[in-house]
């Protein structure tokens, strides 16, 4: 019986025919047919298919005035034959790729109190990073900046489990990245670097690290945006202060994964995991540094050791900062005209700003002419489109004046 009660929807073969022959007597005989003297339907079917893609291709080749050779056909039909060959394992490449880049992911290990021991991990901090270069006898890991802080002492373990003493070459803490050198015995992979710039929204990737001291660690998801800019606290002190551009992804990016590889399905590190956002209700929310930015500073690290930056001398906070608003007496101290809401209060200048004359409450508003509105824009300002030596045009207000004065810009001291 069938799941509807009538014949069209029913599974049940269509009834016989009864016929009766002159001896009235009923027998069951199967409906006859009249044989058809012409082209079958399938026959038909066919010669229409032949024709219509010839005439599909000869109007192709008018048209573009390409020749209609048959490698064109034979390639699609290639295609074609693969894309419907149900052997064929969606997730090979991903296999492939993990097992390519997987030599090349290192667990690391900060020894915040080198003096205790080392079997006791309590007061030490566990990351990833990644194996980029070889040379000279020594072998260069990628991590994050915030991996190798505070240590008295690193060490990388590779993923064959063998422990290495590591030094470090330099690192920069606005963009969050960091050089290991460790000696290059028994280590053979180095990894291979994608073009962050060419990622797709949707793409398939994968992160590798040591999650949680598991070692060895490997999830998979899409590149959920290409370069999603979210604010950072270089401090940790809670204020913003920072702008980060990252690669926003939903593979599970954990503690431990920071400095470890984001990978494409070529076995290509497109970014360096740095964070995710962990909130009650938060799920998928990983955020890697784009390729492309990381080896930018991993080159001036590996020449300099550090990224040298313009610096003015200034300690601040934002007029118009809506979460730490200044109250009414504050206000009213900085004598400001009632049409200037925003700008840059200076708590302290020293430095080049001191020399330049700066002092308490003066409210920077303007950089050569270009409006400074918050601390954000003033570092903006002084890492993309000034150097070091450079002199800066500082428009300022003191004591309700409009003022300014010139600064010259010193190399940012290490911190």
């Amino acid at each position: 019986m069938g799941l509807f009660q009538d014949d069209f929807y029913s599974t049940k073969v269509t009834k016989r025919k009864r016929g009766f022959r002159k001896d009235r007597k009923a027998q069951e005989v199967w409906p006859r047919y009249r044989r058809s003297r012409g082209l079958t339907t399938l026959q038909i079917a066919t010669i229409s298919s032949v024709i219509s893609a010839f005439v599909a291709v000869l109007l192709f080749s008018m048209i573009t005035g390409l020749p209609s050779s048959g490698k064109e056909a034979a390639a699609v039909s290639a295609i074609n034959s693969k894309q419907l060959d149900s052997n064929v394992d969606p997730y090979d490449r991903l296999v492939t790729a993990a097992a390519k880049v997987r030599p090349t992911v290192v667990s690391i290990v900060n020894y915040k109190d080198a003096k205790k021991d080392k079997n006791n991990l309590e007061d030490s901090a566990l990351g990833s990073g990644v194996i980029f270069k070889k040379d000279k006898g020594q072998a260069f890991v990628i991590t994050n900046n915030h991996v190798i802080e505070g240590s008295q002492e690193l060490e990388v373990v590779t993923v064959s489990g063998e422990m290495k003493k590591a030094k470090l070459v330099g690192s920069d803490k606005v963009n969050d990245i960091a050089v290991l050198a460790v000696n290059d015995k028994n280590i053979n992979e180095v990894a291979e670097m994608g073009d962050s710039g060419k990622l797709r929204l949707g793409e398939t990737v994968f992160a590798i690290g040591n999650p949680l001291g598991l070692g060895d660690t490997l999830t998979s998801g899409i590149v959920s945006y290409t370069n999603r800019i979210v604010p950072v606290s270089l401090n940790q002190d809670g204020v913003y202060d920072w702008e980060q551009e990252v690669i926003q992804t939903d593979a599970a990016i954990n503690e431990g994964n920071s400095g470890g590889a984001l990978v494409d399905l070529n076995g290509k590190v497109i970014g360096i995991n740095t964070m995710k956002i962990a909130d009650t209700g938060v799920e998928g929310l990983g955020f890697a540094i784009p390729v492309d930015q990381v080896m930018k500073t991993v080159d001036e690290l590996m020449t300099h050791g550090k990224i040298a930056r313009p610096y003015i001398g200034v300690y601040s906070m934002d007029l118009g900062n809506s979460y730490a608003a200044m109250d009414e007496d504050q206000l009213k101290e900085l004598k400001l005209p009632s049409d200037v809401k925003e700008g840059v209060v200076v708590l302290d200048a020293i430095g080049p700003a001191q020399e330049g004359g700066l002092k308490l409450n003066d409210v920077i508003v303007k950089f050569n002419g270009d409006r400074i509105t918050t601390t954000l824009e003033m570092k903006k300002f002084l890492y993309d489109k000034v150097k070091i030596g450079d002199t800066v045009k500082v428009t300022f207000y003191r004591d309700g004046k409009e003022q300014t004065t010139n600064v010259k810009l010193a190399e940012k001291p290490d911190q």
